[in-house]
C-alpha cells in the first residue's frame, strides 16, 4: 500500500492531493496511518441538566426563544429546553432562512462544545438538525465519530469519506505488519489491520472510555510502533555518525591540573563524575554524542572547559556555540579568563564582530592559532573555516534550528571523521523525553549546586499589591543589592513587549527617583544590550527592567531580587530559567511572581509548583504534564516530535519496552527502514544532528 498513490481513491484529483500532501499523505498507507486525534461521542443524547463545561455533546430539545441581539457583534441567540435544564445556542454567522427555521416551538438536535456564557451555558455555532412537525430524527450514531488532524480546505466529513474508501481497499492490498508475531502474542497486541479498522471506525460495543483516554489496546499497539520507529530512526542516526569515526584524545592530567589550580573553588562531586564520563568518551576513536543536563548555575560551562582542555592538549580545536550574543559573550569572557594562564588563544565570533577584527579572527580560526572559538550562529557561516575542529560544544541546543547544528558538525568532518559533540542544557528534560527525543545521545546529569549557593525564596503575589513590591525593590537596592524587573506580555508581538518594558521602566523611574534604572529588550541592537548588561554587572545599575531576553546565562552574583510580572503567561521551564538569574551569590535571594487575578486552575497549579520547589527536574515533569512535549523541548520550530498517536506522558511506560524490542530488530535493516518510512516519512533528516 506504500506504493499505491492517493490519487487512486475516487474523488482525489490534483487539488485535493496537494492539500493531503500538506498532512504528509501521499499514499494509501499514509492515509490509513493518518489517525484520529480524538473522538466525538454522538452515540447518546445528553439531558441539558447534566452538561458540564468543556464537554462535546449531542443534545435535543425545544426552542423557547429566538432573538437577534446587538452586542459587540450581532448574533442570533436561541434558548433550548428539554425539561431538565436549558442552554443557549449562539450564531454569529446566519442568514434569513436560518433565522426563520430556528423559531420558537421547533424541536432540534445539536452537537457542539459546552461553554460558559453570559446567561448560563451555551454552544457557539453547533451542528444542528431541525425536526419538521411529525418527523423523528434517526437514532444517534452507533459508534464514536473520529476527529482527524486537518489542514485548510479539508473538512472532517471529506476526510472520513476518504478513510472509509481506503479501509475498503485494505483487504485487497498488502499492508505488512512489521512487529514480530511472537512480540504481539507475548504482549497481547492486536494485529495491524484490525487495529487500524478499529481506530478509524470504532464498533458500537467499543470501550469508549479507553478510546477517549487513548488507552485502548489498538491505540497502544500503534503508539508502541510509532515510538519504536522514532527510536530506531535516532539509533540509526547515531550509528551513521559513529561509523564515521573521530579523533581519540588521550587524557591530559598535567594541563587539567594546571587549569583546576587557578579556580577559586573546588569542583562538586557531580561535576567530577560528568567530567570523567566525557574524558572517557573523548579517548575513544568514535564521535562522542553526549547531553549534559544541569540546573541553572550547576557549573556546566566549567565541565565544557575541561573537555576543551583534553582536546587542546591533543592539538585540536574546540567550537563553543551559544544561542544569544549575551550568553556567547559571557562564555567568551569565562573561557578567555580560564585559558589565559594556559597561554591558549580564544577567538570570538558574533554578528557584531566586523571589519578588520572579523578578518583577524577568521584568520586565527583557519590557521588553528585560536584553539577555542566561541560564538553565536555566526560560526555556521560559509566563510568560517577551522583548521582542526574536533569538539563542538552546543549550549541550549534546542534553541538552534536543525540545519544550523548540522552545518557546524560538517565544519569539523574531514570527510572521514566527525567531531565529538557535547550538548548542554539548563532546561531539565524529563526522563521520558530524554529516552525518546534524545535517544541518540548519552546522558549526564549535574544534580548538585556548587557550595555557597543559596536557594531562592519564591513568593506569589497579586498585582493589586504592586506598591508593596516596589517598596521591597527600593529597600533591597538601598542596601546595596541589585534587582531585575521582568515584563512579559501575552502578545507574540516583540514591539508590544518592548513598549511594555519601556513604559514600566519610565513608571518605575518616577516612583524610585533615587535608583539607577536600566532597560534591555529584544529590539535593542546587540551592542546596546551588551553595554547595559555590562553596566548592570559592574553595579552601575541598581534595577534592570527587561523582557525575557535575560533568561539564559546572565551571571550577576549581587542581584538578589527578581520581580516577574504576569508569570502565568510563561511556561514553567522559562520561569525556572528566569529565577535562576538570582541566588548566584551567597546572599538570601527572592523571586516575586506578580500575577494578574483571577488565575485559571492551571495558572494556580503552575505557580504553586514554582513556590514549592527549585528542583528543575520536578518542574520539568510538571511542565510536560501541563504543556506537552512540543512546548517543553521548544521543538515547535524544529519540526521534531510531532507524534501522530503516541503521547510521551501517557505512553511513558512503553518507552522501556521500545528499548527492548529495538535490539533484535536491528538485525533486520529492511524492516527497520520500512517502519521508519511508515511513521516518519522524510522527516527523519532532522535527526542528522
Amino acid at each position: 500500500m506504500t506504493a499505491v498513490p492517493i490519487t487512486d481513491i475516487k474523488g482525489v484529483g490534483t487539488a485535493l492531493s496537494l492539500k493531503l500532501a500538506k498532512l504528509g499523505i501521499h499514499s494509501l498507507q499514509d492515509l490509513l496511518f493518518h489517525l484520529p486525534i480524538r473522538y466525538q461521542d454522538r452515540t447518546r443524547i445528553r439531558s441539558l441538566g447534566s452538561l458540564q463545561i468543556g464537554e462535546e455533546v449531542l443534545i435535543e430539545g425545544e426552542l423557547k426563544l429566538s432573538d437577534v441581539v446587538m452586542g459587540r457583534r450581532r448574533s442570533l441567540l436561541c434558548r433550548l429546553q428539554d425539561g431538565t435544564g436549558q442552554i443557549t445556542l449562539r450564531f454569529f454567522h446566519f442568514n434569513a432562512a436560518q433565522k426563520n427555521a430556528l423559531r420558537p416551538g421547533v424541536r432540534l438536535r445539536a452537537f457542539g462544545e459546552v461553554r460558559p456564557g453570559g446567561a448560563g451555558l451555551e454552544m457557539v455555532h453547533p451542528e444542528y438538525q431541525v425536526m419538521s412537525s411529525g418527523q423523528t430524527l434517526a437514532a444517534p450514531d452507533q459508534a464514536l465519530t473520529p476527529v482527524y488532524p486537518m489542514t485548510e480546505g479539508l473538512t472532517q466529513v471529506r476526510m472520513r469519506n476518504l478513510v472509509r474508501q481506503a479501509l475498503a481497499q485494505l483487504s485487497s492490498h498488502d499492508l505488512p505488519d512489521y512487529l514480530p508475531e511472537s512480540l504481539r502474542q507475548s504482549r497481547a497486541l492486536p494485529e495491524l489491520q484490525s487495529a487500524l479498522r478499529y481506530l478509524h471506525q470504532p464498533p458500537p460495543n467499543a470501550d469508549q472510555q479507553a478510546l477517549l483516554a487513548g488507552r485502548h489496546p489498538a491505540q497502544r499497539r500503534l503508539a508502541l510502533e510509532e515510538l519504536l520507529a522514532h527510536h530506531l530512526s535516532l539509533s540509526r542516526v547515531r550509528q551513521q555518525i559513529q561509523q564515521q569515526g573521530s579523533w581519540a584524545m588521550p587524557e591530559a592530567p598535567e594541563l587539567s591540573q594546571t587549569f583546576l589550580q587557578q579556580l577559586p573553588f573546588e569542583l562538586t562531586a557531580a561535576q567530577q563524575r560528568v567530567i570523567a564520563e566525557i574524558q572517557q568518551d573523548l579517548q575513544r576513536p568514535i564521535p562522542m554524542l553526549r547531553l549534559v543536563q544541569g540546573d541553572v548555575g550547576s557549573g556546566k560551562t566549567l565541565v565544557a572547559a575541561l573537555a576543551a582542555v583534553q582536546v587542546i592538549a591533543a592539538g585540536y580545536q574546540v567550537a563553543v556555540m551559544a544561542p544569544t550574543e549575551i550568553l556567547a559573550e559571557q562564555h567568551y569572557q569565562n573561557f578567555s579568563q580560564w585559558f589565559a594562564t594556559l597561554n591558549v588563544d580564544v577567538a570570538w565570533l558574533a554578528g557584531k564582530v566586523k571589519g578588520k577584527q572579523r578578518k583577524h579572527q577568521l584568520e586565527q580560526i583557519a590557521s588553528g592559532e585560536a584553539a577555542v572559538v566561541v560564538g553565536t550562529h555566526a560560526l555556521f557561516q560559509e566563510e568560517v573555516a577551522f583548521a582542526r575542529l574536533a569538539l563542538v560544544v552546543i549550549d541550549e541546543q534546542h534553541r538552534f534550528g536543525v540545519h544550523q547544528r548540522l552545518s557546524l558538525r560538517e565544519k569539523g568532518a574531514d570527510g572521514i571523521r566527525a567531531p565529538h559533540q557535547l550538548i548542554m542544557t539548563a532546561t531539565p528534560i524529563p526522563r521520558t523525553l530524554t529516552m525518546s527525543a534524545y535517544a541518540d545521545l548519552d546522558c549526564s546529569i549535574i544534580d548538585e549546586l556548587p557550595p555557597g549557593r543559596t536557594p531562592v525564596n519564591t513568593l506569589v503575589i497579586a498585582d493589586t499589591r504592586r506598591e508593596e513590591v516596589i517598596e521591597r525593590v527600593k529597600q533591597a537596592c538601598t542596601q546595596g543589592r541589585q534587582a531585575y524587573w521582568v515584563c512579559t506580555l501575552i502578545e507574540e508581538s516583540e514591539a508590544l513587549q518592548c513598549q511594555a518594558a519601556e513604559v514600566t521602566a519610565a513608571n518605575l523611574s518616577e516612583q524610585l527617583p533615587n535608583l539607577r534604572i536600566g532597560l534591555v529588550h529584544g529590539r535593542m541592537k546587540p551592542a546596546e544590550k551588551a553595554a547595559v548588561m555590562a553596566e548592570f554587572k559592574s553595579a552601575n545599575i541598581d534595577l534592570l527592567v527587561a523582557t525575557t531576553v535575560i533568561e539564559v546565562g546572565v551571571d550577576v552574583p549581587n542581584a538578589s531580587l527578581m520581580i516577574i510580572e504576569n508569570p502565568e503567561r510563561l511556561g514553567l521551564a522559562q520561569l525556572h530559567q528566569l529565577r535562576g538569574r538570582v541566588g548566584r551569590g551567597s546572599v538570601e535571594s527572592f523571586c516575586v511572581l506578580m500575577y494578574h487575578p483571577p488565575l485559571s486552575k492551571q495558572g494556580r497549579e503552575r505557580l504553586a509548583v514554582m513556590r514549592e520547589t527549585t528542583d528543575g527536574f520536578r518542574i520539568a515533569e510538571k511542565d510536560l504534564q501541563l504543556r506537552g512535549p512540543g512546548e517543553v523541548l521548544g521543538t515547535r520550530q524544529t519540526g521534531m516530535m510531532q507524534f501522530r498517536i503516541a503521547d510521551l506522558e501517557r505512553d511513558a511506560d512503553l518507552l522501556s519496552e521500545v528499548h527492548l524490542i529495538a535490539q533484535p530488530l536491528h538485525q533486520h535493516p529492511k524492516r527497520v527502514e520500512a517502519l521508519i518510512n511508515r511513521w516518519m516519512g522524510s522527516s527523519e533528516s532532522y535527526a542528522q544532528v
